[in-house]
């Protein structure tokens, strides 16, 4: 059993899922900050690379299908034979569609299940054993605050999210012995290029400005009524990544203005 409380020495490699845009870029790029390198896993390889670029030399892009253990597997392996370890683990990739329950397609909740539970599971499982060699890692999962909030129309999200607080607390109780902290960070609405789209879609929707959905759907629950910075998800990230955080496991930390 490694000393929980002895520094790291050297250089990390993290992996963060899904970091070709929004709350992933932002988490690769505050861990490139702090010194390490950052395998950048992306469905789409071709911005991977490119925002791997934007980061300098301790970043790379690599195509990984989240919810596929043949790509997941192959993404692991070629780190591993790169940089001969993994370090940190951010299971951040997700997605979102919005129906009622009777009209949620069922290819569009395996989509979601697959990305957002399948895959964290399935990283996981391929990275934990090397992190159990080297009696040392930290794995921070992405959920949400419907991770432990529900929410309409959201079903296979708020699933997915749920899903994602009971595999923290599970492989966290697995790996306590090992030197390796699991956790979830829980954001409320973060400000990014896809959030900005459901808000614009929900307003054409139901017919009023975007202002009003910002208080409809989310001021009227969210007490500091404003969005969640990617880079306070990141920062919250490189905490539970830290050596402070080493007596940290099988926890939630809710980023979310109060809610």
């Amino acid at each position: 059993m490694r000393d929980m409380q002895m520094p790291f020495q050297g250089e990390r490699t993290v992996i963060v899922t899904g970091a070709a845009r929004g709350i992933g870029y932002s988490i690769a790029e505050a861990f490139v900050k702090n010194g390490d390198f950052v395998a950048i896993g992306d469905l789409n390889v071709e911005s991977a690379v490119s925002r791997a670029k934007d980061l300098g030399d301790r970043a790379k892009g690599y195509e990984l299908d989240v919810g596929d253990p043949v790509s997941v597997q192959l993404f692991v392996q070629q780190v591993i034979a790169e940089r001969g370890n993994v370090h940190v683990l951010v299971n951040n990739a997700g997605l979102q569609h919005i129906d009622k329950v009777e009209d949620f397609p069922i290819e569009k909740w395996n989509q979601l299940i697959n990305v957002m539970l399948t895959g964290p599971f399935l990283l996981t499982k391929y990275v934990v054993p090397f992190m159990k060699e080297q009696q040392y890692g930290r794995i921070i999962n992405i959920s949400s605050v419907h991770g432990i909030k529900a929410a309409a129309y959201k079903s296979a999200y708020v699933s997915a999210k749920h899903g994602v607080v009971g595999l923290t607390r599970t492989v966290a109780l697995e790996t306590v012995d090992e030197g390796i902290t699991v956790n979830a960070i829980l954001p409320s609405a973060v400000k990014t290029e896809l959030i900005m789209q459901q808000i614009a879609q929900v307003a054409r929707a139901d017919g009023i400005t975007e202002e009003e959905v910002l208080h409809k759907h989310l001021w009227s629950k969210q007490p500091l009524k404003r969005f969640i910075d990617p880079s306070e998800i990141a920062a919250a990230a490189i905490y539970l990544a830290s050596d402070a955080a080493a007596a940290i496991t099988g926890q939630t930390l809710s980023v979310s203005g109060g809610m």
